[in-house]
């Protein structure tokens, strides 16, 4: 019999998650006798956390055997591992013998065995030379269990600190299910047993293991659920690196359902060829990817022990691909009620099929049904194609869209084609502008479609692109139509149009601008959709074209004058909100009240949506935390009511700006991958991803990853139309510049930046920009432009609302002052921390508070002191690494004492606090050098740290993150660490 170890780690994947199971697991192991068991189901990572237990109780890495020291000056422990498998007949005992067969090494001399261990020569020939003589045969099979289980119960209890782990005991022999009964029930002193399952292959009828062992003393029970989509999104980082986007997470979650055995098969072969340079590449390469060979195989062996009615179930299921309820899985299965009912509970016992809802059934993991569907052949497949027409037809409404799917898969394309325009027609009926699209794009791609229904078709597209949330595939198709010289002239004008807008709005490609002018002539017909392009094209505030926006507006009114419309009077309503805010115009807040917030149209309801969600991100900009934060949700709600997805997208993402502009770092990240589940495609969120996430590593250290986001971003804002990327991006790296000493650096990125906002007249855009460009100018000897830039910031926004730029300018000034030696830059900072602080806005305040203790410290040291300690106590509420390491320094450089601190102490094999920040960046991969200028220590004192981190923690630099989660896992289970 094979005897495969438990994986040290298996396809070299990261251990992410399971904190409380691998806790729960280690505390057994840790305080023997104990029975554990470990239910999930294949693929679940039954064996990983096995392993990951015994490395945090500080074994080695068990193969069939392996020797340990649970601490330094132990004796040795024994792990001995066997595992059951799926065999016609399998051998009596079989994976508990195999266990043992290689504890040679282990045992002590035979005259130290008791006497009962020499039943143990029958089946464990290669030992008889090291135990005592066998006992005479007790001649009837039940006597002969009992001595071998009496025989291996001794044995155990004769090793030191055994463990004992048996794996996949679904297949276990009745035999050694007696035997490790018998066990569980009369357990040596220091065994500790394991043992793993899967639920889904039970035989039926059959208990499972709890219900067996549920009279042992010490029993825990440990159940595995799949991995939620941040754990996924973890594994991806640790395996692509930063092309692990939140959108590749969300895909493999999706494709996986969270098994870690599929994500960790989809990630291989992700990893087996170079990784496209695009994410978006990237995604749609995971996304059409084939099923992992693994996971085929894994899917086939469970579809081949299906009956014939269960497969039939299953075959029906795979054929309509959505959950479906028990009568419409009977009908397509071609069989009769009772029939149906015995087949789906087979399939549902056997873990293919789940109950996703009340009577609604699906495959418990897409890849198996992927291979399901690839297993009956192509008649087959017609057959039952045409079984779910016949079914689906007789519901009320018919579900137009999902017959055309059934129908082209039966190859009858022309009926395919009457129905897809139907399915169209239907889905805008019903609120589904999502669903239309897709079938107007599939029938779009119908190469013999005739030219009057190829003309329809596109122009429906067109006219619902406007709410697209996946915008590149409604342009890749219309692209092909505008060139069609078929189509008459005005809808070539409107389908160039719904190009121009997808490309210039949702796309944030101003190229996108061009062909919305160019659709100008050809909408002469049609005034009104004329009108609507205007107001488009007012939107773009690049390259100057920012300064004739009102006049754009003003011509789109003059032509609604003659040709009234109430959608593009909205619209032209929502672009002169945008524009007021944008100047910092604090007239428009009124004129928000007066937004319609009901209407019959659907337009107007999206233009409100629209101005409201435009003003509640402008008002960020300008610091009005709370007034952005109600427009936002104003906006979230009116998107969802009235289906426009990508708006309330949108909305929620400047949601998770304000809550990590207010001091809630915490699960950012997994917020915005929980959108990512949520949506479609967030290619449209990439730049505030990248800005915030930017942000994030630059405060918790990781430099370099900072770097790469702000350095994102900023392509991002080279591409938008609008300027307000391409300045928060110029500021992020400029301050990250600042950081690592790179002055001329961060001179050269901010002032492209301030020519930017001086040509769109964005002054009132520029709170994070205008401290990060002052400091960069005066640290390369450029003070004279830096006060000028103050004064022509000051000026511009004199008669403006803009409380954030207002405390932007009073830090400018209080560098400017703090430069020239004038004690009163103790003011300005105070000021600007005053105003940070009114906003709500911590890490500012802390930024300004720092500022003032620096300018205090050699006039009022006790108040200076204070000062830094308040800011230090914000950076460690915040998790900001970085800047709680500069505070540090500077408290130290101008020696202003420490915030209470018990003074150094000695923390022996734990890691110190310092140890630990140097842990958790080596944990994300940052480098010696990164470490060294996120924590503001010399590259020889983050050496010295990075030897005592890897020596505490056993480990090399690339399993830190492991590490860290054994220790982790272990602290946890004695109840907290020290």
């Amino acid at each position: 019999m094979n005897r495969p170890p438990v994986p040290d780690a298996p396809e070299g994947r990261a251990f992410v998650g399971r904190v409380r199971e691998l806790a729960r697991l280690t505390e057994g192991l840790a305080h023997p006798p104990a029975v554990l068991l470990v239910e999930g189901e294949a693929g679940a990572g039954k064996s990983r956390l096995v392993a990951e237990a015994l490395r945090a109780v500080n074994t080695t890495a068990p193969g069939r055997t392996a020797r340990a020291r649970t601490a330094p000056g132990a004796k040795e422990r024994a792990v001995l591992v066997g595992r059951c498998h799926p065999l016609r007949e399998p051998e009596p005992f079989g994976p508990v013998v195999d266990a043992l067969r290689d504890a040679a090494g282990l045992l002590p001399p035979p005259d130290a065995l008791p006497p009962s261990t020499g039943a143990l020569r029958r089946v464990l020939p290669d030992l008889a030379d090291r135990l005592p003589p066998a006992p005479p045969e007790g001649g009837e099979l039940l006597s002969a269990r009992r001595l071998l289980a009496q025989g291996v119960r001794a044995l155990l209890a004769a090793l030191d600190d055994p463990v004992l782990v048996v794996e996949d005991v679904q297949w276990a022999d009745d035999a050694t299910l007696d035997l490790l009964l018998r066990l569980a029930r009369d357990l040596p002193p220091r065994l500790a047993l394991v043992v793993t399952y899967r639920p889904e292959d039970l035989p039926p009828g059959t208990p499972p293991p709890t219900a067996a062992h549920g009279g042992a003393p010490a029993v825990g029970l440990v159940r595995l659920g799949p991995l939620d989509l941040t754990e996924v999104a973890e594994l991806a980082r640790a395996a692509l690196g930063p092309a692990a986007t939140a959108e590749v997470a969300r895909v493999l979650h999706e494709r996986g359902r969270g098994l870690p055995l599929a994500v960790a098969e989809d990630l291989r072969a992700l990893t087996d060829r170079p990784l496209p340079r695009r994410a978006a590449d990237l995604t749609a390469a995971l996304t059409n990817a084939e099923v992992p060979r693994g996971m085929v195989d894994a899917a086939a062996w469970r579809l081949a022990r299906l009956g014939a009615d269960g497969a039939a179930v299953v075959a029906a299921a795979a054929v309509l691909a959505v959950p479906a309820d028990e009568d419409l899985l009977t009908a397509v299965a071609g069989l009769d009620a009772a029939t149906g009912a015995r087949g789906l509970a087979e399939a549902l016992h056997t873990a293919v099929l789940e109950e996703t809802s009340p009577d609604r059934y699906a495959f418990r993991h897409p890849a198996v049904g992927r291979v399901a569907l690839r297993r009956i052949p192509g008649p087959g497949r017609r057959v039952l194609h045409r079984r779910a027409v016949a079914a689906l037809e007789t519901l009320e409404p018919r579900p137009l869209a999902r017959i055309a799917e059934h129908t082209l898969a039966m190859g009858d394309r022309a009926a395919w084609q009457d129905l897809a325009q139907a399915a169209a027609d239907q889905a805008v009926a019903l609120g589904d502008p999502g669903g239309a699209r897709r079938m107007l794009r599939g029938l779009l791609d119908e190469p013999d479609l005739d030219p009057p229904r190829r003309g329809r078709a596109a122009l429906a597209l067109a006219r619902l692109a406007a709410d697209d949330v996946d915008p590149a595939a409604s342009v890749q198709v219309l692209s092909g139509m505008v060139a069609d010289p078929r189509l008459p002239v005005a809808d070539r004008g409107e389908i160039r149009l719904a190009l121009g807008f997808l490309t210039a709005v949702h796309s944030g490609n101003r190229a996108g601008f061009g062909r919305i002018r160019e659709s100008l002539d050809e909408l002469e017909e049609r005034p009104v959709r004329a009108a609507r392009a205007m107001v488009a094209i007012a939107m773009d505030e690049r390259d100057g074209a920012g300064r004739h926006a009102w006049e754009w507006l003003a011509r789109a009114d003059r032509l609604l004058a003659d040709h009234p419309d109430e959608d593009v009077a909205a619209a032209v309503r929502a672009t002169s909100l945008t524009f007021q805010a944008r100047a910092g115009d604090p007239a428009v807040w009124a004129r928000l009240d007066d937004l319609p917030r009901a209407s019959e149209s659907p337009e107007v309801m999206r233009q409100t949506t629209r101005a409201l969600y435009n003003t509640g991100e402008i008002a960020i900009e300008l610091g009005y935390d709370t007034r952005a934060a109600d427009l936002l949700t104003e906006s979230r709600r009116l998107a969802r009511l009235t289906g426009i997805p990508y708006l309330e997208c949108y909305s929620r993402l400047a949601l998770i700006r304000l809550d990590m502009l207010a001091g809630r770092w915490d699960g950012v990240e997994q917020r915005f991958a929980a959108l990512g589940a949520e949506f479609d495609d967030l290619a449209m969120a990439g730049a505030e991803r990248s800005l915030l996430f930017g942000r994030l590593a630059a405060g918790r250290g990781r430099l370099a990853l900072a770097r790469e986001e702000f350095a994102i971003a900023a392509r991002f804002g080279q591409r938008e139309s609008q300027v307000t990327v391409a300045l928060r991006a110029a500021a992020g790296l400029g301050g990250l510049q600042l950081l690592e000493g790179d002055s001329a650096g961060a001179a050269a990125t901010v002032g492209p930046a301030l020519a930017t906002a001086r040509q769109a007249g964005a002054w009132a855009r520029t709170a994070e920009l205008l401290p990060v460009a002052v400091a960069a100018l005066l640290a390369t000897g450029g003070r004279d432009e830096a006060e000028a830039v103050t004064e022509e910031a000051a000026e511009a926004l004199a008669d403006r609302g803009a409380p954030a730029v207002s405390a932007a300018l009073d830090q400018a000034r209080g560098l400017l002052l703090a430069a020239a030696g004038e004690p009163c830059a103790v003011d300005a900072f105070t000021r600007a921390r005053d105003r940070w602080q009114d906003i709500g806005r911590p890490y500012e305040a802390a930024r300004a508070d720092e500022r003032i203790a620096a300018a205090l410290a050699a006039v009022d040291r006790a108040r200076a002191a204070e000062r830094m300690a308040a800011a230090e106590r914000v950076y460690l509420d915040l998790g900001a690494t970085t800047d709680t390491a500069r505070c540090r320094k500077l408290r130290r450089d101008l020696d202003l004492g420490g915030i209470g601190s018990p003074g150094r102490r000695g923390y022996g094999k734990q890691l110190s606090p310092r140890e630990r920040q140097v842990a958790e960046l080596l944990a994300q991969g940052t480098a010696n050098q990164d470490i060294a200028q996120a924590l503001f220590l010399s590259p020889r004192t983050v050496e010295h740290h990075v030897a005592n981190v890897l020596h505490k923690l056993g480990t090399s630099r690339a399993g830190t993150a492991q590490a860290l989660a054994r220790a982790d896992a272990e602290d946890a289970a004695d109840g907290g660490p020290g």
